[in-house]
């Protein structure tokens, strides 16, 4: 009986939360291998079109140095409208953010994109709808100091403090915390990654 070929699993991102879904799910990649790519915004490029185009550039950067592993990349973004709100670096960042998303609706885009061996790519982007209630000032100066929101895009993480900022939530949870796990599972299924 032939024996099947070891497959491999590249997580090109260094996101921690991204690693801690895909071990939710029993997938435990070989290597994680961050890419270093310019995430600014393109003249007049959508939400979700950033987003698409972010998670193919990350996962075709890494892809050549794994050329016989599937390489799995994705990438968040958060927008009020057109208007994309960045990953806040800074206290004012994730302060300004906060203070925009307060009482209104926006979206969370998150977009996964895969390249198998030899060289078969498939991506999908998937649109999660969030209404956060109206914050205090107190309630965001509380967030932005325990410092959970820094790196984070809009400047906040659902799966910690800002889960009860959240009045509604349409679609996927998983998605917001940054990798749809039922999307990415059909991806790798569909290009031939056999899962456990």
């Amino acid at each position: 009986m032939a024996q099947a070929t070891p497959q491999r699993l590249v997580l090109a991102s260094a996101s921690p939360r991204r690693l801690d879904l895909l071990r939710q799910i029993g997938l435990e990649p070989d290597a994680v291998a961050a890419s270093d790519i310019d995430e600014t915004p393109l003249n007049q490029e959508t939400p979700r079109r950033l987003a698409l185009r972010l998670a193919e550039a990350k996962a075709a950067k890494v892809a050549p140095l794994h050329p016989h592993a599937h390489v799995l990349a994705a990438d968040t973004v958060v927008a009020v409208g057109r208007r994309v709100l960045p990953k806040a670096g800074t206290a004012d960042e994730g302060r300004a953010c906060l203070s925009l998303l307060s009482g209104r609706n926006h979206k969370v885009l998150t977009a996964v994109a895969i390249v198998a061996p030899g060289g078969r790519t498939a991506g999908r982007l998937v649109e999660t709808r969030l209404q956060f209630k109206r914050l205090s000032h107190a309630e965001i100066e509380a967030y932005v100091e325990s410092g959970e929101g820094l790196g984070k895009a809009g400047g906040y993480g659902v799966q910690g403090r800002a889960g009860a900022f959240v009045i509604t939530l349409t679609g996927s949870y998983s998605a917001v915390v940054g990798l749809p796990l039922y999307e990415t599972v059909n991806l790798l299924g569909g290009l031939g990654y056999r899962l456990p």
